[in-house]
């Protein structure tokens, strides 16, 4: 298995993410690093000839005989970087005596893992804004279809599904936001040598503050960062990772609520995860449909969680100006971070394609329910026809504790209103019963906030994802 990567790459992540964290992608980016810091270098005055820049250009990839032999570099040296230096100087013999020229092995490590974390960004970004447009459109098309609403997960007032999903999509939103600010506020090492002093450089050129402010500056440039870290140690801060895994790490607990929202209304039966025609729920019994997915969804968003705790710990316990107890950790703890947010959006993004409701299962939890919720429009309709608030609550209360123990006690249905009916006391509402007891008079402002929520905050910040929202496919999932 690759050095740099997770099992979790090898079946689930797409191809860009697996090639991001690959170590092909790595050891390219260090040779990267090596040809902009001789660039910025000779640019500056030191004497590095043509050849060796266009050596290193031409050798910019590493192939496989290349790879074999850093391993063996490796297992020699017992230097990733080191071995690195050589490989690359046997390919561009031109640069072997100026590769790496003043620089510490955290110029490529450290400097490499920033520019993984743009790159792992900038992937999920407009993945995230293909899952929130699914669920916008999922949310406008059902924004007027009434449906029980749930609090403590007990029967409450109406809402509506789309208006439900607006839920998820809000969250979603703050995802992308945090993920955005994320992504815009990342620096770079830069240029500063073995503590971060700079000392190797200022050798290099002869004292010349300057010089080596502009060396800094330019590299940082080629790379297409906004800024260099003003001061480091020999790494960058380690809080910058809890600064990118912080937000995943969110975006992991609104995955989860998602998913479990979805789970509970498979239960009853409302909502379903698409469900293939040939596919199987279980071994055992036949007739299952269980929500796979979202359990999948599930279980990876708790990881990517726990993963934010790693970050902080090793972001803690960094003495000085650098100590090595991080490096294995990280290796780790980023790749996994971004490949499984990285499947996770793959996931959701097959969910909310292919949404199963029924709205007759709907309506009927609703007509269990809506009797009881109905009481106070009844009270009023009364008193409205002349009657007397009072007694008509306690006829209302009478009549409800009975429905209710045919519900309980019996396991009828709520015959509430066939209650009322017959009680010659609320004959003069019979003929609006029907009305009374329309759910879309119960659902409030919900259609309304679906289409303001949409046209008002979803579609502006999609706006700048449009090119890629336009050439998405569907998802599919591996088993």
């Amino acid at each position: 298995m690759d050095s740099y990567q997770t099992p979790l790459s090898s079946r689930y992540a797409s191809k860009e993410m697996s090639k991001l964290f690959s170590s092909g992608t790595r050891f390219g980016t260090w040779r990267k690093l090596w040809l902009n810091l001789a660039i910025a270098e000779k640019e500056l005055g030191l004497a590095i000839s043509d050849k060796a820049i266009e050596q290193m250009k031409a050798n910019l990839d590493l192939d496989e005989a290349q790879m074999k032999v850093a391993a063996e570099e490796e297992k020699k040296r017992r230097h990733d970087v080191m071995a690195h230096v050589h490989t690359f100087g046997t390919v561009a013999p031109e640069a072997a005596g100026i590769i790496h020229l003043g620089a510490t092995s955290c110029y490529v490590t450290d400097n490499a893992d920033l520019i993984f974390l743009r790159e792992g960004l900038d992937i999920l970004l407009p993945k995230l804004a293909v899952v929130i447009s699914r669920f916008s459109s999922f949310a406008e098309k059902y924004r007027d279809l009434p449906t029980l609403g749930f609090t403590h997960f007990q029967p409450a007032q109406l809402t509506t599904v789309g208006k439900r999903a607006t839920l998820w999509i809000q969250e979603l939103l703050w995802d992308l936001r945090n993920l955005e600010r994320a992504r815009n506020d990342l620096g770079f090492r830069g240029v500063k040598g073995t503590t971060g002093t700079q000392a190797s450089f200022l050798t290099l050129f002869n004292g010349d503050h300057d010089k080596v402010e502009a060396l800094d500056k330019r590299v940082t440039e080629l790379f297409g960062f906004p800024y260099a870290y003003p001061v480091t140690g020999q790494t960058y801060s380690r809080k910058i990772d809890a600064d990118v895994l912080g937000p995943l790490s969110s975006f992991g607990a609104t995955v989860h609520k998602i998913a479990t929202d979805i789970r509970l209304l498979a239960n009853l039966k409302e909502i379903e995860e698409p469900f293939e025609k040939d596919q199987i729920g279980s071994s055992a019994m036949a007739y299952k449909r269980n929500p796979m997915r979202c359990e999948r969804a599930c279980s990876l968003a708790r990881h990517l969680m726990a993963i934010y705790q790693n970050t902080l710990m090793t972001s803690s316990v960094q003495w000085l100006e650098r100590t090595l107890d991080d490096s294995a950790n990280r290796r780790v703890t980023i790749p996994e971070a971004f490949l499984t947010a990285d499947i996770l959006l793959t996931t959701l993004q097959n969910i909310s394609e292919g949404l199963v409701v029924y709205p007759k299962v709907i309506a009927r939890r609703i007509s269990q329910e809506l009797p009881f919720m109905a009481t106070e429009n009844v009270i009023m309709a009364i008193v409205k026809s002349g009657g007397d608030r009072q007694e008509c609550h306690e006829k209302i209360r009478v009549l409800s504790h009975q429905a209710g123990s045919v519900v309980k006690e019996q396991g009828g249905e709520n015959d509430l209103i066939d209650r009322i009916r017959k009680d010659q006391y609320f004959e003069p509402i019979w003929k609006q019963l029907d009305d009374l007891l329309d759910p879309n008079t119960f659902v409030g402002r919900a259609p309304e906030q679906v289409d303001g929520f949409v046209r008002d905050w979803v579609k502006p910040a999609l706006e700048k994802y449009q090119e890629q929202l336009k050439d998405v496919k569907q998802a599919e999932l591996s088993v």
